[in-house]
């Protein structure tokens, strides 16, 4: 009523969703929530979806529907994917080309919150850097969603990974997801504790900057 009565109604108002020729749609099981999310939320992201919208860039779930040219999935599937907007709902219309089938050993759960951090991981250190087998890595926030993964996507990748975080918490999980050196960067020079322990690093990745990423380039190799 504060709202405006009917004018609320309208707005509260749920289409049901219906995929186009080359789209899937979803039974939502869980939603990523992400750092973009809540910058979306506040207006503060680079993008900013008219009002109202539904938030949620990340999703995993169900297929209930297939567009008529998509191939490669049917219904009942369990897949993963990235969405624009509108993860935050029992149904999603996503691009095929966006969504993963989920592997048989994981959980749907755990699925719908891997699409935005590990692919931001992978991109970053497969494809940007170039991370390459015995080359040592040092990552900054280690004990967030990004940071823990570029973890366990560098030791896959078969880097030495240096951790960086501020707290011997946040150190303990990075250790726990095979961090092979730690730094707490509260207490310790970045700089000083990457020269005694593994002398110097080939690859950084730097989801924090500011004087983090001064300390960086202090510890890159030629």
């Amino acid at each position: 009523e504060t709202l405006g009565g009917p004018e609320c109604l309208r707005l509260q108002d749920v289409s049901i969703p219906t995929p186009n020729e080359k789209d899937l749609l979803i039974a939502v099981h869980g939603s990523g929530v992400n750092f973009a999310d809540l910058l979306i939320i506040r207006g503060d992201y680079q993008e900013r979806p008219t009002l109202p919208f539904t938030p949620g860039v990340e999703i995993a779930g169900e297929v209930l529907e297939i567009g008529r040219r998509v191939s490669g999935f049917s219904p009942g599937d369990r897949v993963m994917a990235r969405v624009d907007l509108g993860g935050y709902a029992e149904r999603a219309v996503v691009r095929a080309a966006d969504a993963i089938l989920i592997p048989e050993e994981m959980e749907t759960i755990v699925a719908a919150g891997f699409p935005i951090a590990y692919g931001t991981a992978h991109v970053a250190l497969a494809h940007r850097a170039r991370l390459e087998a015995g080359e040592v890595l040092l990552v900054h926030g280690a004990g967030g969603g990004v940071g823990l993964a570029a973890v366990e996507v560098g030791k896959a990748l078969g880097a030495t990974v240096v951790a960086a975080a501020g707290s011997d918490n946040k150190l303990a999980l990075a250790k726990a997801h095979g961090a092979d050196q730690l730094i707490n960067y509260t207490t310790e020079s970045v700089r000083e504790r990457v020269k005694t322990t593994v002398g110097g690093v080939d690859v950084v990745f730097d989801p924090v900057g500011g004087a983090a990423f001064d300390a960086s380039l202090r510890c890159l190799k030629f």
